[in-house]
């Protein structure tokens, strides 16, 4: 079994368990790799460890069973985008605090691979969310696990976001941004802009506007099978597009249109992980004396 790390980051109290997880995954006889960004963190704490191999071209990334996300859900996202149409299945390894998707716990991770090697796991199909213009950006890799947003840039004056669902007019949004969140971005940005929880598993995009001008605007929640396509107006010449940590920019003469991908990100979750436990946990629902 091949199995690569990536990690872009981890603090030094964390490496004991990193020392940890390679040890356990010795025991199995697995043969491990390490991308660079993860060797690059490793020397960064002066840890020295063997028995790995580097990832590079002609280990690629369509040859592991297993990428394992060590760090926080900002990991695992650049995890997301290293896989790819490869949909290999990514485990995630919380060295964080919150861990929406980076779900393994330190405390967990010898038995999470005890159950990984057994087959004791289920794989989540996420959806992602794509967009293309007339010209290439984001480095070709156009895709994201949480989110697609539109913002201003040059300029503290708000923007116009012309909206079309299907080729159907649906508004123009007087904000400071627009966001179309996936349901696994349901938890992040757009929930912070008010926009509802989804569950994993629904078809569906949400789309969210960021401080709208007019207070009776409210998300919408489409299904991902819809295209929709934006033109932004506005004083300013550029405006910032992002997918979810990477950002760019785009001209008002740029028409963008975005769907779901033709691929999903794989998420490997344990049997006793329900997403449900998360909200109680993460966001403290229930903290309350009637409960």
């Amino acid at each position: 079994m091949n199995i690569a790390i990536h990690g872009i980051g981890f603090p030094k109290e964390f490496v004991p368990h990193i020392e940890q997880l390679i040890a356990s995954l010795k025991s199995h006889n697995i043969r491990i790799f390490f991308t660079e960004a993860f060797s690059k963190s490793l020397k960064k704490n002066n840890v020295k460890l063997d028995g790995y191999e580097p990832l590079n071209p002609k280990t690629l990334v369509e040859q592991m069973d297993f990428v394992l996300s060590v760090g926080g859900d900002g990991t695992l996202l650049d995890t997301v985008c290293l896989v790819g149409e490869y949909e290999i299945p990514i485990v995630g390894i919380n060295s964080g605090r919150l861990g929406f998707l980076a779900t393994v716990a330190k405390e967990e991770i010898e038995n999470a691979i005890n159950q990984l090697i057994s087959g004791q796991f289920a794989v989540e199909k996420r959806a992602l969310v794509c967009v293309n213009t007339e010209k290439q950006i984001f480095n070709g890799i156009n895709f994201g696990l949480n989110e697609f947003t539109i913002h201003k840039r040059d300029t503290s004056s708000m923007i116009t976001i012309h909206t079309y669902i299907d080729d159907q007019y649906l508004n123009s949004y007087w904000a400071d941004g627009l966001i179309v969140a996936t349901p696994t971005g349901s938890t992040g940005y757009s929930l912070s802009c008010g926009g509802p929880l989804i569950t994993p598993g629904a078809r569906n995009f949400v789309i969210t506007p960021v401080s709208p001008h007019n207070l009776n605007v409210r998300p919408i929640i489409i299904s991902d099978e819809s295209e929709m396509c934006f033109r932004i107006e506005g004083r300013g010449e550029k405006f910032l597009v992002s997918l979810d940590s990477r950002s760019t920019t785009v001209d008002a003469t740029d028409e963008l249109k975005v769907k779901k991908a033709s691929f999903s990100a794989n998420l490997v979750k344990f049997h006793d992980y329900h997403f449900f436990d998360t909200l109680r946990q993460k966001l403290n629902w229930g903290f309350d004396m009637r409960n």
